[in-house]
């Protein structure tokens, strides 16, 4: 634009030089002095004026006070930035931007669905234990075998609750990274075996069968921490056992996948899960039937105490499904 301007100025003026003098060599060299004087004058009120609007730009874009280093570069290094180089720093500042927006965006739903949903839970036995204190207190219920029957399940609703609190707390100490994990080595399949005879009361009573896969039986050791690795084995046969069907079967398979990883699944042949519901299985109190899985307990954060802690572990954690023909959720775990 300085080029163009100057050129433009001088050609006219050229112009007029010869109408008055009729000597080309003193209009050419009018030409020379006069493109150079309005380039070097224009150049510098483009710099002025352009690179302090550039200036004004860069001090917006940027939230913190500049440094000395900074203050340097904006008055030697920036005014020979070129406008492209400008334009692809803003643009990459509007993208930066854009990405904290969009990630503030699922924040803000994602905390006000948790928050909903804690209500939701925490709501249920709150007014329980409510309804049979105040019927208590009222002396509406004289029947001492009665009265000790309201009091027994205000007891259940306030173990709920005192679950519901330890298991958020859990939650919140994994993802804070100050849950310490014991670390150890020992073999997947004798934690898995201990973990099935746990729950073979349960077992019996809806007489599923529990065991490990064939050619899955031979003695593979993991690095983790064993009592963490129980308790995501607990929650996975728990949910097993709890939605599915009698007579049913959940299998434990154990694959090396390569020299480091070592993957574990859980496989039952229950309802399974739809398709749709499959992505946030993981997510705190999230539920595929509220109605129905309310009515089997638990907080809802089984599979999301799950998920941290293998991710504590630096692991995955994973899941299949298919209606009316099984769920499989696998993760890995470090081999020793």
């Amino acid at each position: 634009m300085s080029v163009l301007s100057a050129a433009l100025i001088a050609f006219f003026s050229a112009i007029g030089f010869q109408l008055l003098q009729k000597n080309i060599v003193y209009t050419l060299i009018a030409f020379a002095i006069l493109f150079l004087i309005s380039y070097v004058i224009i150049m510098s009120l483009f710099k002025r004026v352009i690179f302090q609007k550039i200036k004004l730009i860069y001090k917006l874009i940027y939230t913190t006070k500049a440094s000395k280093r900074e203050e340097i570069f904006y008055r030697y290094v920036l005014p020979q930035k070129s406008i492209e180089e400008t334009e692809a720093e803003v643009k990459r500042w509007a993208e930066q931007r854009n990405t904290e927006i969009e990630s503030l965006r699922s924040m803000e739903i994602y905390r006000r669905e948790f928050l909903q949903n804690f209500s939701h839970e925490i709501k249920t036995p709150i007014f329980a234990i409510q309804g049979y204190v105040d019927i208590l207190l009222n002396g509406e219920i004289e029947d001492p075998e009665t009265s000790k029957k309201f009091l027994i399940n205000a007891n259940k609703n306030i173990e709920r609750m005192v679950l519901l609190m330890n298991d958020i707390d859990e939650i919140s100490r994994l993802e804070s990274g100050t849950q310490k994990l014991n670390y150890s080595n020992f073999i997947i399949q004798d934690l898995i075996r201990e973990v099935f005879e746990s729950f073979a009361f349960q077992t019996t009573e809806k007489k599923v069968r529990c065991s490990i896969k064939k050619n899955c039986e031979s003695p593979v050791a993991v690095h983790a921490d064993k009592e963490k690795i129980r308790q995501v084995l607990n929650n996975l046969v728990t949910n097993a056992i709890k939605y599915g069907k009698e007579e049913s079967t959940i299998l434990a398979g154990i694959y090396r996948t390569d020299d480091q990883h070592i993957l574990i699944e859980i496989t039952d042949d229950g309802p399974g899960i739809s398709e749709e519901h499959l992505p946030r299985i993981f997510e705190r109190f999230y539920r595929t039937d509220r109605a129905r899985t309310r009515d089997k307990g638990g907080t809802g954060l089984g599979l999301s105490i799950c998920k941290h802690i293998i991710e504590a572990h630096g692991q995955t954690i994973h899941a299949r499904s298919k209606v009316d023909v099984g769920t499989t959720v696998g993760f890995t775990l470090a081999a020793k």
